[in-house]
């Protein structure tokens, strides 16, 4: 009976935590993830999903606020461990942790490593414009996202692909890929590849200020970038000192503009149709929007309502 502790946070980690516990041969003997965090407007504490999942399963879990000075974490490592399994965890684990199973820890990476290492490889590999990322199976180091990698698996990504969908795709991609994989791992039988840091690039955490649209950019820069944050965290513009949030676009084919960006040049009923200049001369169609104050709503039902009281020749402003 092969003895894991699984660390992971968010929804992209349930499959893999799942399918970890569902094998007979593995006893998942504890699960690490973040605290409970405040959401929503009445900042109500809210469980992670992977920490939903195992109370599910009931399987005891920690939430140390800082793994590294956790002695719970070190207790539960230095119990007959043979191997970490992280996804997704979101805190970085010191050489001293990692160090304590018999075999080390081993984290499903959603990138093709050594692409994208860090913290939102998905977010990147949309708002890059990619057309294939991947997930990894990879020894932890000290070192980011940099440890030899045992197994790899490939994903196309569709031009309209938004970073919610890509993300359960990968994950059960990872899942997959983990169980097929750990077997071969147990035996010694895997071959460990270098990275190559020639090639590496890296996504660090979204902040508030990449979150907002510059409409200098082209038509098909601001669609990759609606969608690498939809459905979270969510690209957002103003409208006359209010923050409105775009969740869903696309670029007519064979258009351009003359307008300034962020102007609106076209509000049509039927078909529906809301375009707005970007950059270099092109033409962004919005399909799902968010006026400040309102809910998410297709463009359709925004202009049937009024369009807010905009028209052609109004401007999007960067905040």
């Amino acid at each position: 009976m092969k003895r894991i502790v699984f660390m992971g946070t968010p929804e992209f980690s349930v499959p893999i935590l799942q399918a970890l516990n569902e094998e007979a041969d593995y006893e998942v003997v504890g699960v690490v993830t973040q605290p409970d965090r405040p959401v929503g407007r009445k900042k109500k504490l809210q469980a992670s999903p992977v920490k939903q999942a195992a109370l599910e399963a009931d399987l005891p879990v920690y939430q140390p606020e800082r793994i590294a000075s956790d002695q719970k974490v070190y207790d539960l490592l230095a119990a007959d461990i043979d191997v970490i399994i992280t996804a997704a965890y979101g805190q970085f684990l010191p050489t001293k942790l990692l160090d304590l199973p018999k075999l080390g820890a081993l984290n499903v990476h959603a990138s093709a490593l050594p692409k994208y290492r860090g913290g939102a490889p998905v977010h990147y590999a949309i708002w890059q414009g990619e057309t294939e990322t991947g997930v990894s199976i990879m020894r932890m180091v000290k070192a980011m996202d940099a440890g030899p990698v045992l197994a790899q698996a490939t994903q196309a990504i569709g031009p309209d692909d938004t970073v919610e969908e890509l993300f359960n795709t990968l994950s059960l991609l990872g899942r997959d890929l983990l169980i097929a994989t750990l077997p071969a791992f147990w035996t010694g039988d895997l071959e460990e590849v270098p990275q190559d840091e020639a090639k590496a690039s890296y996504s660090p955490n979204i902040t508030r200020d990449q979150e907002r649209v510059e409409w200098e950019q082209t038509a098909q820069a601001i669609h990759n970038q609606i969608r690498a944050m939809n459905s979270w965290p969510v690209a957002h513009t103003l409208m006359g000192g209010q923050r409105w949030k775009l969740w869903k676009s696309s670029v007519p084919a064979d258009q351009s503009t003359d307008q300034a960006p962020g102007t609106i040049i076209k509000i049509q009923k039927k078909p529906a149709q809301f375009w707005v200049a970007a950059g270099e001369d092109t033409v962004l169609a919005l399909e799902e929007i968010q006026p400040a104050g309102k809910k998410r709503m297709p463009i359709a039902s925004f202009i049937n309502g009024g369009s807010g009281g905009l028209d052609v020749g109004d401007q999007f402003q960067a905040d």
